[in-house]
């Protein structure tokens, strides 16, 4: 009998010839498997190190950032404790016109040493006549006509604002031309 030569789908893929791997290619040496074994606890303590040096690090630049974050704090707040005292000083240079020289003298002086200290704590004065208003450091409490001057700048100073280079300490009360 005389087979048809039309053949299948299934007859097809029947007839493709098998791929025969050897045995190094499927299954690993016992020694390569070892070695395996090896490396992937190798490779997890490895990351696990990593893992943690990178978390102290970010520790301590964490810890660092909090320390410069309490010197300021404590800085401005050691500050904000002597403004009054400056205040003071300097209603009493403003008010003292008749003074005699030697008080006049005493009172300048020790105005000077507390700008030098402020100075040295990197603390700067801020709200002067003419300045433009900011209302991030500036409190307005009153307005007045401009009459010739520039709208939203400072007409009058009640009291000085300071601040340090990343800190308002006080902010300034001050009069706006408006």
């Amino acid at each position: 009998m005389k087979k048809d030569k039309k053949t299948t789908k299934e007859d097809d893929v029947f007839k493709e010839p098998i791929e025969e791997t050897s045995p190094k290619e499927t299954d690993s040496s016992p020694v390569e498997q070892d070695t395996k074994t090896q490396e992937d606890p190798l490779a997890a303590q490895k990351d696990k190190y990593l893992r943690l040096a990178a978390e102290y690090d970010n520790y301590r630049k964490r810890t660092s950032a909090e320390k410069a974050a309490i010197y300021s704090n404590a800085c401005a707040d050691t500050v904000l404790a002597l403004l009054p005292i400056a205040d003071s000083i300097d209603q009493a240079l403003s008010g003292a016109v008749d003074a005699p020289p030697e008080f006049l003298k005493g009172l300048e002086l020790i105005k000077t040493q507390l700008d030098t200290a402020f100075g040295t704590l990197k603390i700067e004065p801020f709200g002067q006549i003419g300045d433009d208003f900011n209302p991030e450091i500036h409190n307005a409490i009153a307005q007045t006509p401009p009459e010739d001057n520039p709208p939203n700048t400072i007409a009058a100073v009640y009291q000085k604002g300071y601040k340090t280079a990343d800190k308002v300490i006080r902010h300034a009360i001050v009069q706006v031309y408006g």
